[in-house]
């Protein structure tokens, strides 16, 4: 859930969501159709899927308990570095580094004092952890960023590292080392919207597949091939399934 996503938002559908699905074992059961519904509201519908074919490999591959090994994780659908390795941090107190934006940014700034790709951050991370209570530390870092290292007007007089920081010492004059393009491409009238929008349709009913009714649930009337497009994309990721005359959650 906190892949793309903030936070705050995340909160009140992750808790509905472990009642709904406690274990690995109930998502499983319950089925993509089922886990699509309660992830309303987070987008990036794919994620939902991905989570409940991962609990599959949970319970077929490890008898229904989340791996605690690197490449076991990262071997089931959807996890990549920074999921597989929150999980090691945060469920099995292992030390590793778990690098998101936030942390990524803090690293760069403060302790190499350059860009980092994403290989050497998650290396000088790794590098830093003490053996004990690695989860404590990682949340320290996730927590400096989001709050104090923020990527726009960072409060540098407020940081606990601002005297070992790389970048303050380097002086103002210093471009930011945690610098990037933020350009984003727009939401409104893209593609992901009109999928979104036909996901918000299915929750409740399966969608009549006619061009019309499926571009009014798209929100593009009169544009019924890119609706086809659209719900194509949805069965091609395993979120939608043709159903007879009509589009539906898998």
């Amino acid at each position: 859930m906190l892949q793309q996503t903030q936070a705050g938002r995340v909160v009140g559908p992750y808790r509905m969501f472990v009642d709904r699905f406690p274990t690995p074992a109930a998502c499983a059961e319950a089925g993509s159709a089922a886990v699509v519904r309660a992830w309303a509201g987070l987008g990036y519908n794919r994620r939902a899927v991905n989570l409940h074919r991962a609990a599959v490999a949970v319970v077929e591959r490890h008898a229904g308990v989340v791996p605690g090994e690197l490449e076991s994780l990262r071997a089931l659908p959807g996890v990549g570095e920074y999921t597989a390795r929150a999980v090691l941090a945060f469920a099995y107190e292992m030390p590793v580094g778990v690098v998101d934006t936030n942390v990524a940014r803090v690293l760069a700034r403060a302790v190499a004092g350059r860009p980092l790709r994403p290989g050497p951050a998650q290396r000088l991370a790794d590098s830093l952890v003490a053996p004990e209570e690695p989860w404590r530390f990682n949340q320290a870092l996730f927590d400096l960023g989001a709050q104090v290292c923020t990527a726009r007007r960072p409060r540098c007089g407020a940081c606990p590292l601002r005297r070992r920081c790389r970048w303050a010492s380097a002086g103002s004059g210093a471009g930011d080392p945690a610098a990037r393009d933020r350009r984003q491409s727009a939401f409104d009238g893209s593609d992901r919207q009109g999928r979104g929008r036909l996901v918000a349709a299915m929750r409740h009913a399966p969608v009549p597949a006619d061009p019309e009714t499926l571009a009014d649930a798209a929100g593009w009337p009169g544009d019924p091939a890119r609706a086809r497009r659209a719900a194509e994309a949805l069965v091609a990721d395993g979120i939608a399934r043709w159903a007879g005359a009509s589009l539906r959650l898998a």
